[in-house]
């Protein structure tokens, strides 16, 4: 620390003599010089009198304060008072040119000049019409809105400033405003909107037009109403057009629309129209299986019912665990829909030719069957489910400690960790509780499948002895090709996600097969290739990473379904490709509908070429 100048030429001693002679023979008025708090750098004079941490003390020479130079570190600066600081008794100055800046039937906005203050401002108070309770306080602004006020009356104002002791300026001049008429209430709807007509059908989706409706004041939009239905299922924010989605196929629909003005007045219904979507559900070998969500994550609300006609499975996403993960009682509950809407909507799927099933687990939905108890839990509760909404199958999306190896537990043929040898005999016994024609299907994340290959413990190759365990009754394995780093592939090289190369490869893992933990003695075997599906995000929203273009999607089936090459790193080892491969899975339907269909309408054309 450096210190003044002067201490050096003269030393301490001197100094103090010096400093308290000068103390005694100052001014009154200026050993009384209050400043407040200590500051650094700030200028102090002799005289002046600080507080600091609980302390006063009296500036023993004239300087700038810095950091470092707290009274209680430089003797030689400041002098210890006996006593509490004198208390802060100066009120701040007056504030000026109080004037309005804006109004309306109910509230004034006001604005002034600053105070200052000996210690400091902390804010200001409005009065109105002279009243002794303040109508209006800021935190140190200069600028206020009052509000809660007459229509078309006159306000007389003033402000007043404060600080931290309690200290108010005298009152600011007064300064009045009338307050304007209160403006007259919108009660008038707009006019109907007329010509209400069908421009184009697909198997999916109805494209509508109509004349603009007028208004008193301004239309602000368009709401579409389906079968009579008492909330829009589109809207437009001025548009006389708009393309309702998410129909079924071959499917006839009546609307009707109405206008709506910034006051929330209605039209009433423009006439009714009708229009078929056209073609049938999707006939080909290969499918989409999509993900339903049953909560809002912020890409859109589906109802069940609505789903596009191009998905042949929807998974419902998720039943979780109520009870702690380890409980293994399962619960789900529809979102934004009754019991029996959803159970109708699920029964509508299904005579549609489409399966529904019950998804278990997701990201959140840790599942721990660690024990007998929770395994008989876990199949009582997951079969009341699937009993009351009918549902046709059951998938595992065990994601994070739900599935992980124990140490020692070396053998995907015979495991021996609890929650794995329990989640296989409970799917087991649901499975031949509800006869052949019930469907499993798995999602697991790429660490738990191909991240075998390169080691086999805790998370790495865990879903291995499910899939190996389950594989006669396995439906569809599809694999999450998101969300995930690079994998070692069949040729020893790594691949990144979003690439054909990754797909292909990662895809034809599971139809050869390939050693685990990279022992060749414990191959794993591969599955038919019309049980493997590809795992996708939708839309670059529905997952952190791993999203791939359509284009770039087709190229990788093209390979894996073809032999087609697109000339990749990765080369197929049977280079005729694999012409059972199933197709495509996504997360999610719901992100699938916020980018307007991109993912299904791309790929359900792509798949269709395939008999």
């Amino acid at each position: 620390m450096q210190l003044p100048g002067f201490l050096h030429r003269t030393g301490l001693t001197a100094f103090v003599v010096l400093t308290t002679l000068l103390c005694f023979l100052l001014p009154a008025h200026v050993l009384a010089a209050d400043r407040g708090a200590w500051a650094p750098n700030t200028a102090y004079t002799v005289g002046d009198i600080v507080s600091y941490s609980g302390k006063g003390y009296d500036c023993r020479q004239s300087h700038t304060s810095l950091v470092g130079w707290e009274p209680p570190n430089v003797l030689a600066l400041w002098l210890e008072r006996t006593g509490n600081p004198p208390p802060d008794t100066q009120a701040p100055s007056v504030p000026s040119s109080l004037t309005s800046t804006a109004k309306n039937h109910e509230s004034v906005s006001l604005s002034w000049g600053a105070s200052t203050d000996n210690v400091g401002v902390t804010g200001y108070e409005i009065f109105t019409n002279g009243g002794t309770a303040a109508s209006a306080s800021t935190s140190g602004a200069t600028s206020v809105t009052v509000t809660g006020l007459a229509e078309n009356t006159t306000y007389t104002f003033t402000v007043k400033a404060r600080d931290a002791a309690g200290n108010r300026s005298a009152a600011s001049s007064a300064h009045s405003v009338t307050t304007s008429p209160r403006p007259p209430v919108d009660t008038v709807p707009p006019s109907t909107p007329g010509s209400l007509r069908s421009t184009g059908v697909s198997n999916s989706s109805v494209s509508l037009s109509w004349s603009a409706s007028t208004d008193n004041v301004a239309v602000t939009g368009y709401e579409i109403f389906v079968n009579g239905g008492g909330s829009a299922s589109a809207t437009t924010s001025g548009a006389t057009s708009v393309t309702v989605t998410g129909l079924n196929a071959n499917t006839t629909y009546t609307f009707t629309a109405k206008a709506r003005d910034a006051a929330g007045n209605r039209s009433a219904a423009s006439n009714s129209v009708s229009a078929t979507t056209t073609g049938t559900q999707p006939t080909g070998n290969k499918i989409i299986v999509g993900y339903w969500h049953n909560f809002d994550n912020g890409s859109t609300n589906i109802r069940l019912r609505d789903i596009s006609a191009k998905f042949n499975v929807i998974q419902v996403a998720f039943a979780e665990p109520v009870g702690g993960a380890g409980s293994g009682n399962m619960a789900f509950t529809p979102y934004n829909s009754s019991v029996a809407d959803f159970k109708a909507d699920i029964a509508l799927l299904k005579s549609q030719g489409r399966k529904v099933l019950i998804s278990i687990g997701g990201a959140n939905g840790t599942v721990h069957l660690d024990d007998a108890g929770a395994r008989q839990n876990f199949v009582t509760t997951m079969q009341n489910l699937i009993t009351t909404y009918g549902f046709d199958g059951l998938d595992l999306d065990l994601e994070g400690s739900s599935l992980s190896l124990n140490g020692g537990d070396t053998d995907f043929r015979n495991p021996t960790t609890p929650r794995i040898v329990n989640i296989i005999q409970a799917t087991r016994q649901l499975l031949n509780q509800n006869g052949t024609g019930f469907i499993l299907t798995m999602a697991p994340e790429t660490a738990y499948v191909q991240g075998g290959m390169s080691a086999y413990g805790g998370p790495w190759g865990a879903y291995l002895p499910v899939i190996h365990a389950l594989r006669d009754r396995l439906t569809y394995l599809h694999v999450q090709h998101y969300n995930t780093g690079t994998v070692m592939a069949l040729d020893g090289r790594a691949y990144a996600q979003s690439t054909p190369d990754f797909h292909v490869a990662m895809a034809e893992m599971m139809i050869q097969g390939f050693p685990v933990g990279g022992n060749t003695s414990a191959m794993f075997p591969g599955l038919r290739a019309d049980q493997v599906l590809i795992g996708l995000p939708s839309s670059p929203q529905a997952a952190g990473g791993g999203y791939t273009t359509p284009a770039n999607v087709h190229k990788a089936l093209d390979y894996l379904l073809k032999g087609q090459s697109f000339g990749g790193t990765y080369v197929l080892r049977n280079p005729a490709g694999y012409p059972g491969f199933k197709g495509l899975m996504t997360w999610s339907i719901n992100w699938d509908q916020f980018t307007n269909f991109e993912f299904s309408n791309s790929h359900r054309a792509y798949l269709d070429t395939y008999p």
